[in-house]
């Protein structure tokens, strides 16, 4: 199919009404929506008329979105992981030590001689030749020993304004049973 002059002159009238593409293809017959784009374009065609639908289009207002926004539920309650959120939720904040803690070398561990009671935190370059574990005896519910579960599980800091007083740390260890308990 070629553009004859009538063709063309067709498209051009069709085209400032506000019809479509797809429209105007129907009614030129013979001749695709992909080629009276391409027409369109190579015409330099613009400043379409608008049509009826393009005129019953309602802008939403940014303030009704923004309200629907906010009144929705937050997505996460809580953050962190709620089987140690107790361990540390209440704890006191970490304060980095001055030196890391110091093993002694019988009880270092490498990769290979870590047992599931074992402490896994990463002690020095893991490319030196003296990288360890820290190897010492881990909490239950958690891949660390306390030391380094205070150190891996930060309490969030609260707000300056709903700090109304110190709350006492709270231990990782678990609860140790007298012997008046046990009998």
């Amino acid at each position: 199919m070629s553009w004859t002059d009538e063709r063309v002159e067709l498209l051009k009238k069709l085209w400032s009404e506000g019809l479509s593409a797809s429209q105007i293809a129907g009614r030129i017959g013979s001749v695709t929506r992909n080629a009276v784009i391409g027409k369109v374009h190579r015409l330099g065609l613009s400043g379409r008329a608008t049509t009826s639908r393009m005129k019953s289009h309602r802008p939403r207002s940014r303030m009704a979105n923004a309200a629907k926004r906010t009144a929705t539920k937050p997505r996460f309650a809580q953050p962190g992981n709620p089987a140690v959120r107790a361990l540390y939720l209440d704890a006191e904040v970490y304060v980095p030590p001055v030196e890391e803690l110091v093993i002694p070398l019988a009880e270092r561990k490498t990769i290979q001689t870590l047992t599931e009671s074992s402490c896994r935190w990463p002690i020095g370059d893991p490319q030196a030749p003296d990288f360890h574990f820290c190897g010492k005896t881990k909490l239950a519910v958690l891949p660390y020993c306390e030391f380094h579960a205070r150190r891996a599980f930060q309490p969030a800091v609260p707000r300056r304004r709903e700090r109304t007083e110190v709350e006492a740390p709270v231990s990782l260890a678990p609860p140790q049973t007298t012997e008046k308990e046990r009998a």
